[in-house]
């Protein structure tokens, strides 16, 4: 199975006046702008998903819609609390191995700290390797059989402007 991992673009801030969570956040423009720059690279990479999971918080489903769109994507969305900021790597490997079946290649998109934490797990056993995803960052995990613990590749762990240069 192919895990690539999607941070949101860049998002208000928290505290935005008129924001009642931080849930509520919606992208900027120039995120916005950015992710077409981001969806152009993973165009250029021939990227493609057997299923996207995303985070509900507005910033993660705004980012789901512009890749999806952009890559022209047919792909089922499902949207998961296990990708909220504060989800465990636990429970992200929870969700994927209740999909029947699992796809090879899947897309999550959501947040800091979770991404950073399950690429840490997954690689390292442990969620407190320094592995730090940029907003609109894309990482690339390979694994054989998906478990508790270092049962993954890190193949790659591309910054937005690496992906510009790309696109």
């Amino acid at each position: 199975m192919n895990l690539y991992l999607l941070r949101h673009g860049i998002a208000v801030e928290p505290g935005t006046h008129g924001l009642t969570s931080d849930a509520d956040r919606p992208l900027t423009p120039e995120g916005r702008r950015k992710l077409e720059i981001i969806a152009g690279a993973m165009r250029a990479m021939d990227l493609s998903y057997g299923l996207v999971l995303s985070s509900p918080y507005l910033r993660a489903r705004e980012t789901t819609e512009i890749i999806t769109k952009a890559l022209h994507l047919r792909t089922e969305v499902q949207f998961s609390d296990a990708l909220v900021p504060s989800a465990s790597p636990a429970k992200i490997i929870s969700l994927i191995h209740h999909l029947a079946p699992p796809p090879a290649d899947l897309l999550l998109v959501g947040h800091e700290p979770c991404l950073s934490k399950l690429i840490s797990f997954l690689v390292c056993r442990k969620s407190d390797c320094a592995f730090v995803m940029k907003k609109g960052g894309l990482c690339k995990l390979s694994t054989e059989s998906l478990q508790a613990g270092a049962c993954a590749a890190l193949d790659w762990l591309l910054t937005p402007k690496q992906m510009a240069l790309m696109g």
